[in-house]
């Protein structure tokens, strides 16, 4: 039986527990505060197609208790990744696959050999090198969540819509444990795909993501409102042709244009992003793993990037002036 652990029991890493339980893995968690305390007391809860479960589940505020994994799920938002460096060392063995489920450029996007730019340190998500040293790039497989959840309070996660990962080696190799984390995925009710391009994955996810997400937070407006002004449209969709020169220089071209890539954001219907809703709740905003690095790859590929600039800027000065990005 596999040893699988959660770092993250949010909207994401809570599905994740339950399907590696439904998988028949030995699961656990790392939680902490209210989330700790409510899945002690009631187990991990779960909606899906309005059928509500209950899923036992050991959880440990300290990862020490927890001991070395076969597999770790980071499920955190990049806010938290420094507490997760400084604390995820016990669960790492020598044959640990880290699994990266997080929105956003990773931390060891450059990291992978034979990729454009190789060994960059990105300074806006790893600046002293931290989590590289932690978690060093022959630990890591890279995945992308195309599924909508939600954590309507701590312990309880409801699946929306979607049911999708895609998973990959950092750098595209069609790998043995990739083949067999994808098998052990699908055993527990995932559609799990496995990708020679997860890099190119990641940044066609982001580019669709790093203008809704941030301008819906600053606007408090859903997809569609966003969407139906025309001026703001236009805006969103200057920033993208930006992030999709940068992806040509780093490996990671884009098919879609802006244009088409919108569309599909219409027929999902008004909904609120991820980082709107965390606006609302007063939670922290993941500005830099969507916007910041964006930026910095941006100058380090050459290409000009006005627009997400001006992004950036207004939506990390809405962030500290409400307390939840940085510092005021």
């Amino acid at each position: 039986m596999q040893k699988v652990a959660i770092y993250g029991l949010g909207a994401v890493g809570g599905l994740i527990a339950a399907r590696m339980v439904a998988a028949g893995c030995e699961v656990s968690a790392v939680a902490h505060g209210q989330t700790l305390a409510a899945i002690q007391r009631h187990g991990l809860r779960l909606r899906v197609s309005g059928q509500l479960q209950t899923v036992p589940l050991r959880v440990e505020e300290n990862p020490e208790a927890l001991g070395v994994q076969d597999i770790v799920f980071i499920a955190v938002k990049s806010p938290a990744l420094a507490q997760v460096v400084a604390r995820i060392a016990p669960l790492i063995g020598p044959h640990t696959m880290v699994v990266t489920a997080m929105n956003g450029v990773p931390w060891w996007f450059f990291e992978a050999r034979d990729v454009p730019f190789q060994g960059t340190a990105l300074q806006s998500l790893d600046p002293d090198r931290k989590l590289a040293a932690a978690i060093p790039i022959g630990h890591i497989v890279g995945c992308v969540v195309h599924f909508s959840s939600s954590r309507p309070e701590p312990g309880f996660v409801e699946l929306k819509s979607g049911n999708r990962l895609i998973l990959g080696e950092p750098d595209g190799a069609m790998s043995e444990r990739l083949q067999a984390l994808v098998r052990l995925l699908e055993k527990g009710g995932f559609q799990a795909d496995a990708s020679s391009n997860i890099r190119g994955d990641i940044w066609y996810k982001l580019w669709g993501n790093m203008t809704m997400n941030p301008v819906t937070a600053v606007t408090g407006a859903n997809t569609q409102q966003v969407l139906d002004d025309p001026l703001l449209n236009e805006f969103c969709r200057a920033a993208m042709r930006e992030a999709a020169q940068i992806g040509e220089k780093v490996g990671c071209a884009i098919a879609q244009t802006a244009e088409e890539r919108n569309e599909v954001t219409r027929k999902l219907g008004a909904f609120k992003t991820s980082m709107l809703q965390d606006a609302e709740a007063g939670r922290p905003l993941e500005i830099d793993g969507l916007l910041t690095v964006v930026h910095e790859i941006g100058i380090l590929a050459g290409v000009k990037t006005p627009t997400i600039d001006g992004l950036l800027g207004l939506t990390r000065v809405f962030g500290r002036a409400h307390g939840i990005y940085g510092c005021p």
